[in-house]
């Protein structure tokens, strides 16, 4: 083949044969992969779809044997019901005040750690790097026992005194809710990888024109960073909604309780209310998907721009 012959090619055509394509027909191994995805994605989708049909059902139905799939009576009074047997508006708005703070508090706070590690040059900065690291491979759950000593123990709350004595501290807090894990080391480095993706020209020309580095982070750099803000916004709110163990050691009172907690009130001593308990996960699961609807363009993009430095 000549290079000329290799170089100009003429355009395929709409409806002619591409790359996916042999004479006009799908390549056995795409047809292949594509029947490996969608076997994948019902594997994924069949959990939920359980759930919202159990949701739906009686509980005769949902103990008997052999089950079925579809209910064999829509029982949509199972939502209202699972609602009244339970304060969830109270855990509702629990859940949303600790994970919104925690997005913001995130966000900002790892935006700015982010942008130290990239771009200003200090002694240490390596060092400080390796520790952010290093966190992100501590397991969650040694940390829970130091982080509740730490919440009891805290100075001047609580009824504690200046050397954390004498009182709850945290505990049953607000507080001990929002601020601890508030920013995570995996926001710092996420944000440190799209910092160091921006051209250097940007930084340089808002010094020309007399901003500080404050100015330049806030007005320059950070506006670019759409997919990187909305990839944290959107990893911090789920984890945070999410989060069971961590509230349900730091609280006690009921009003403090949030709606990961407030499921277990469906499991009863002789019996657990399945109807009712999948009927409450299905509207915990609501805010999840439509926020990951409204971010999950950045949200992937995010991922792809982070693993290029």
């Amino acid at each position: 083949m000549s290079l000329e012959s290799a170089v100009v090619q003429p355009a395929p055509a709409s409806g002619a044969s591409g790359p996916g394509r042999v004479g006009g027909a799908p390549r056995p191994g795409r047809i292949v992969l594509h029947a490996v995805l969608i076997l994948l994605s019902l594997l994924m989708v069949a959990p939920f779809v359980w759930m919202v049909l159990t949701s739906l059902k009686s509980h005769a139905e949902v103990m008997s044997y052999p089950p079925t799939i579809l209910p064999s009576v829509w029982q949509w009074v199972n939502y209202p019901d699972a609602l009244a047997f339970a304060p969830f508006g109270t855990y509702f708005r629990n859940s949303l005040v600790i994970a919104v703070s925690h997005t913001v508090i995130n966000v900002v706070l790892a935006a700015m750690a982010g942008y130290a590690l990239a771009r200003l040059p200090f002694r240490g900065r390596s060092v400080l790097l390796m520790l952010v690291l290093a966190t992100m491979m501590i397991p969650t759950f040694t940390k829970i026992v130091p982080q509740y000593l730490l919440a009891k123990t805290m100075p001047l709350f609580g009824g504690n005194d200046f050397l954390g004595r004498g009182g709850s501290g945290w505990l049953d807090s607000w507080w001990g809710l929002i601020v601890p894990g508030a920013v995570t080391p995996l926001a710092i480095f996420l944000f440190r990888q799209f910092y160091l993706s921006l051209p250097r020209e940007l930084e340089e020309a808002g010094r020309l024109d007399g901003l500080g580095e404050f100015g330049i982070f806030a007005r320059v750099m950070t506006p670019l960073m759409k997919p990187a803000i909305a990839t944290v916004a959107l990893i911090t709110f789920e984890n945070s909604w999410n989060n069971f163990v961590w509230p349900l050691i730091v609280t006690r009172s009921v009003d403090l309780r949030v709606i990961q907690v407030g499921l277990a009130a469906f499991q009863q001593t002789d019996a657990t209310l399945w109807e009712y308990m999948m009927a409450g996960t299905v509207l915990a699961t609501v805010p999840m998907i439509v926020l990951f609807l409204f971010t999950q363009r950045y949200f992937v993009q995010g991922f792809a721009t982070a693993g290029i430095k």
